[in-house]
Parts: C-alpha cells; sequence; structure tokens
C-alpha cells in the first residue's frame, strides 16, 4: 500500500508580536481549528510558493518568506502530511485592527489558548517562547497519531 503524503505550505504571518489566525470551516477536515494560512501544495509548486499564494488567496495579504521555522510530518485518520511552517511578514503595512477575509491578529501570548490542530502544536510552542526568535535551524519533527 503507497501512503501519499500531502506537501503544505504554511504562512506564519508576524506583525508587531501578533500572528494572522483564522478558523477552519464547517466542510473541512479538523473543522472549527484555528489555522494559519496555508494550503496544499500544487503540482510542482514549491512549498515556499505554495504559502505565498494560500496566504494572498486566504487572506488578500501579500507577504514576503523571512525563513523556514519548522518542517513537521504529521498522520491524521484522514491522511499524512508534510508541513512546511514559513515566518512570513507583510509585503506591505497593515493595521493591526483589520480582518484579513475572516483571519485576524492575535498577539503571540494568546496563541497557546487556541484550538490548534495536533501537527501546530511545536510550532505554537516555538511562537509562544520568551526567548522568541531563537537563532536556531528548522527542524523535522515526525508523530503519528493512532
Amino acid at each position: 500500500m503507497t501512503i501519499h503524503i500531502k506537501r503544505i505550505g504554511i504562512s506564519i504571518v508576524e506583525q508587531g508580536g501578533h500572528y494572522l489566525i483564522g478558523t477552519r470551516g464547517p466542510d473541512v477536515p479538523l473543522a472549527w481549528f484555528a489555522e494559519f494560512p496555508g494550503g496544499k501544495c500544487g503540482e510542482g509548486e514549491s512549498p515556499e510558493g505554495c504559502a505565498v499564494r494560500e496566504c494572498l488567496e486566504e487572506t488578500g495579504l501579500a507577504v514576503q518568506i523571512e525563513r523556514l521555522l519548522m518542517r513537521r510530518e504529521h498522520t491524521y485518520p484522514h491522511g499524512t502530511v508534510d508541513l512546511h511552517f514559513y515566518l512570513c511578514h507583510p509585503s506591505r503595512e497593515v493595521s493591526l485592527a483589520d480582518e484579513q477575509r475572516g483571519f485576524r491578529w492575535v498577539p503571540a501570548n494568546e496563541l497557546a489558548a487556541l484550538p490548534f490542530p495536533e501537527a501546530n502544536a511545536d510550532v505554537v510552542s516555538l511562537l509562544t517562547t520568551a526567548d522568541w526568535p531563537q537563532p536556531t535551524a528548522p527542524t523535522l519533527a515526525s508523530c503519528t497519531r493512532p
């Protein structure tokens, strides 16, 4: 049996210590969980390009990637995902009071209280540590949900 792993590009959009967060809709896997802008990579599309494209499509916000924060493979009952989390910043100044097509700006110290999917736990933990940003290289973590 061949396992198909979906590559996902995710934009961790930061501005002034706040992060752009949305809520997954009712008709998708992991409905009602908090999410960062992102989605499945298209055929031949890099995870970086996907993260930028998905952020623009979902939020209307153009972003610049600073660096890869983390790469994580995770297995859910509905499939296995290879998540690429990129630290990004808006290409232009935006007001933290503005919503971006249903996404809102959340202070870093409030992220841990949001219901993110399991596979996001390590990146949320990284973003909420007192000594963030950390000068460490991106990591690849893997776990399987029973």
